[in-house]
C-alpha cells in the first residue's frame, strides 16, 4: 500500500516545518516499516486526518482493530506516549504497545536516557475508536458538557519525576513569537499586549499543577466502546485546569462569530464551563484570551487570514 499523507497534513506541516526537514518525504517509507515490523494489516489511511500526524486504521496480527499513528519529532509524539501511558486509558485512548523506558526533555526533544529505537520513536499503536464520530456530532450544549466531563478525567497528578513541558515554558516560547509579530504588525499589538499581561498575572500564582491534555477541543473527543467518549491527540503539559479548558471555550468559533449575540454567548460559555468544572472564571477568561490571541497571531503570520480574523475578533470579546 502507498501511504500518501493527506493534503491537510501536508499543508499544516508545511507551515511549521523547519528548513531542510524531510519527514514528509520519508513518511511513506516510515509507515511501511512500522506496519511490517508490527505485522499489521492496513485498512486505510484516515482522511482528512490530523494536522500533525499520519493516522492509519489497521488490524493487529490477532485481528484486533487498532490505529497506527506516526508523527514528526517536533509534534512531541514521545511526550504524547508518556501521557497516554500515565492515564492508562482513563478518559483517553489506550496504548497497545508499552512505552519505551525513555525520559524526555521538558521541550519534548530527544530522550535523555533509554532512547527509543527507530522502530518505536514517533510511532504509536493505539486502540481503535470511531475515527469519524467526534463529540462535535452532538448538539452544541451537549457536546460541551460531554467534552468537559472527558477533560475532567484527564486532570491527574503528573508522575513524580515527570519531564513534561510546563504551561510557563510553553507559553513563554509562544509569548516570544507574539512579541515579534506585534513589533512588525502594529494592528495586532493591542491584543498581544493584553494577552501577554494576562499571562504574566496568571503565572504569578497558579492554583494547581496537573497533567493537562494541552490541545483539547471537541474534535479531540471520539466515540469508543470502553467508554462513550475518549480523548485523543494530546500535546501534554503540566499546569492549571483553566489553561486546558480555555481552548474548549472557543470551539466552533466560526458559529460564534456568525451569531449576532456571539460576544454574549462567549461570556456565558466562559461562566458555564468555569462553574461546571469548578475553575475560576477570571482565570479561564484570561487563558482563553491568551490562547486565542496566540493562535490568531500565528495564523496571521503563516497566511491563514480567515482563521486569524475569526480568532482575533473572538479575542476582542474577552
Amino acid at each position: 500500500m502507498v501511504f500518501e499523507p493527506p493534503q491537510r497534513l501536508v499543508r499544516a506541516l508545511g507551515e511549521t516545518a523547519p528548513h531542510g526537514d524531510d519527514w514528509l518525504e520519508r513518511l511513506p517509507e516510515l509507515a511501511r516499516q512500522a506496519v511490517a515490523r508490527r505485522e499489521l494489516t492496513v485498512e486505510r489511511v484516515q482522511v482528512p486526518g490530523g494536522r500533525s500526524s499520519l493516522v492509519v486504521l489497521v488490524r493487529t496480527a490477532d485481528g484486533t482493530p487498532a490505529v497506527l499513528k506516526l508523527a514528526p519529532r517536533r509534534a512531541r509524539p514521545e511526550s504524547e506516549r508518556a501521557a497516554l501511558a500515565h492515564w492508562g486509558g482513563r478518559g483517553a485512548v489506550r496504548l497497545l504497545e508499552p512505552p519505551p523506558s525513555s525520559r524526555l526533555r521538558s521541550s519534548g526533544g530527544a530522550p535523555v536516557s533509554g532512547e527509543a529505537s527507530p522502530s518505536t520513536e514517533g510511532v504509536l499503536l493505539l486502540e481503535r475508536l470511531h475515527p469519524d464520530v467526534s463529540v462535535r456530532s452532538l448538539p452544541e450544549a451537549r457536546a460541551l458538557l460531554e467534552a468537559a466531563e472527558t477533560l475532567r478525567r484527564l486532570w491527574v497528578e503528573p508522575p513524580e519525576d515527570h519531564t513534561f513541558e510546563t504551561v510557563a515554558e510553553r507559553t513563554g516560547r509562544q509569548a516570544g513569537a507574539m512579541r515579534a509579530s506585534a513589533a512588525s504588525d502594529p494592528e495586532v499589538a493591542p491584543l498581544v499586549e493584553a494577552a501577554l499581561a494576562a499571562r504574566e498575572e496568571l503565572l504569578a500564582a497558579p492554583p494547581e499543577h496537573r497533567l493537562l491534555h494541552g490541545t483539547f477541543r471537541q474534535s479531540k473527543v471520539l466515540s469508543g466502546k470502553r467508554l462513550p467518549w475518549l480523548a485523543v491527540g494530546p500535546d501534554p503539559v503540566v499546569g492549571e485546569h483553566a489553561f486546558d479548558l480555555a481552548r474548549l471555550v472557543r470551539d466552533r468559533v466560526e458559529d460564534l462569530i456568525a451569531q449576532p449575540s456571539g460576544a454574549a454567548t462567549t461570556r456565558r460559555r466562559v461562566k458555564r464551563l468555569a462553574e461546571s468544572l469548578e475553575v475560576d472564571r477570571e482565570r479561564l477568561r484570561g487563558w482563553t484570551l491568551f490562547r486565542a490571541v496566540e493562535s490568531g497571531v500565528r495564523a496571521r503570520r503563516v497566511g491563514r487570514a480567515q482563521d486569524a480574523e475569526l480568532l482575533l475578533e473572538f479575542a476582542g470579546w474577552l
